[in-house]
């Protein structure tokens, strides 16, 4: 009996091998930095760090500031967008931030009117915007009633998760 249940240790080991390597081709092959697979009590969370979506967003603000001035005053652009991150923090209110890598949506289809738009009064599970992961649309709701006071967001932009998407006064 022994042998049995070792054989299914290594049976399970087999099988979370290969789903861990398919769950890995799907970031590489989607640019998704994180993906979650649940089956019964298997729970496998597959997430890779991401260095280089940081280089092109460096490589952008020195491009802007190279043809209007020598290459010096590009780190110093560089230097207040650090700087941008601690500002949420004096925002007023409650930031909703996504629960996932995706596409955010700010209307149900276009052409339509947004789900919301600043100053609107919210419910608690109101529908805020959408994101699309996987072809999969997922409305994100209000964590909470109160008063949209900054929406974070465009239409059809990627986000990333835990980024802040709208504030709730």
């Amino acid at each position: 009996m022994s042998n049995s249940s070792a054989d299914e240790s290594a049976d399970n080991a087999a099988i979370d091998t290969r789903t861990v390597r398919k769950l890995a081709d799907i970031l590489k092959s989607t640019g998704l930095t994180e993906i979650e697979v649940e089956r019964g009590d298997l729970r496998i969370r597959v997430a890779r760090e991401v260095t280089v979506s940081a280089s092109p967003q460096t490589f952008v603000a020195p491009a802007a500031a190279a043809p209007a001035a020598a290459p010096a005053p590009a780190p110093a652009a560089a230097a207040p967008e650090p700087a941008a991150p601690a500002a949420p923090a004096a925002r007023k209110g409650d930031e909703v931030k996504s629960p996932m890598v995706g596409t955010v949506y700010l209307q149900a289809q276009p052409g339509n009117p947004p789900f919301v738009k600043v100053g609107d009064k919210v419910g608690e599970g109101q529908t805020l915007l959408i994101v699309e992961a996987m072809k999969t649309m997922n409305p994100i709701p209000a964590p909470r009633a109160g008063v949209i006071t900054e929406i974070l967001v465009g239409d059809a932009q990627p986000v990333e998760f835990g980024e802040a998407l709208v504030v709730i006064e």
